[in-house]
C-alpha cells in the first residue's frame, strides 16, 4: 500500500499545491497518466467547494486535508475539512437540458465527481466533513 497526506487552508491559492501532491503522488507509483484528469477534476471541484461555501459566519478558513491511499489496483482519495457540516450528494442532480445560459447555476461538479469515480461517499467524523472518492484503475 502506498499513502500519502497533506493539509492546506481552503484557499484558491492553495489548489495548485494539492494539484502538485496528487501529481506527485502519481508519478511516484506510476499510475496511468490517462487516469489521472479524473482524480484532478475531483480535487479541483471538491476543494472549491469548501474554499468558495465551506467557510462559517464567523469567518475562520477551514483547514482540507487530503488523503490518498492506493490498494489492490484502486486509489482512494479522501478530502475532508473542519467547515460546516454539509454532504454534498444531497444535492439534487443537476439539469442537464436546455443550453447552459438557460440551466441553474451549481450541482455539476458533483454530479460529474460522482460519475468520474466508482464510488463516492460522505461521513461527517467528529465536527470534520470526509469525502471519499474510489476508482479502480488500470495497470499498465
Amino acid at each position: 500500500m502506498r499513502e500519502a497526506r497533506t493539509a492546506v487552508a481552503a484557499e484558491a491559492a492553495h489548489l495548485p499545491v494539492l494539484t502538485a501532491f496528487l501529481q506527485e503522488f502519481w508519478s511516484a507509483a506510476e499510475l496511468p497518466a490517462e487516469e489521472a484528469v479524473a482524480f484532478e477534476l475531483a480535487l479541483e471541484e471538491v476543494f472549491m467547494n469548501v474554499v468558495l461555501h465551506g467557510a462559517p459566519s464567523a469567518g475562520a478558513t477551514p483547514r482540507v486535508d487530503v488523503s490518498l491511499a492506493l490498494a489492490d489496483g484502486s486509489l482512494t482519495m479522501i478530502v475532508e475539512d473542519d467547515g460546516p457540516q454539509f454532504d454534498p450528494l444531497t444535492l439534487p442532480p443537476p439539469t442537464l437540458t436546455g443550453s447552459a445560459a438557460e440551466r441553474p447555476v451549481g450541482g455539476l461538479g458533483v454530479f460529474l465527481v460522482r460519475k468520474m469515480m466508482d464510488t463516492v461517499s460522505y461521513h461527517r467524523v467528529g465536527a470534520r466533513n470526509q469525502l471519499h472518492m474510489i476508482k479502480h484503475l488500470a495497470r499498465e
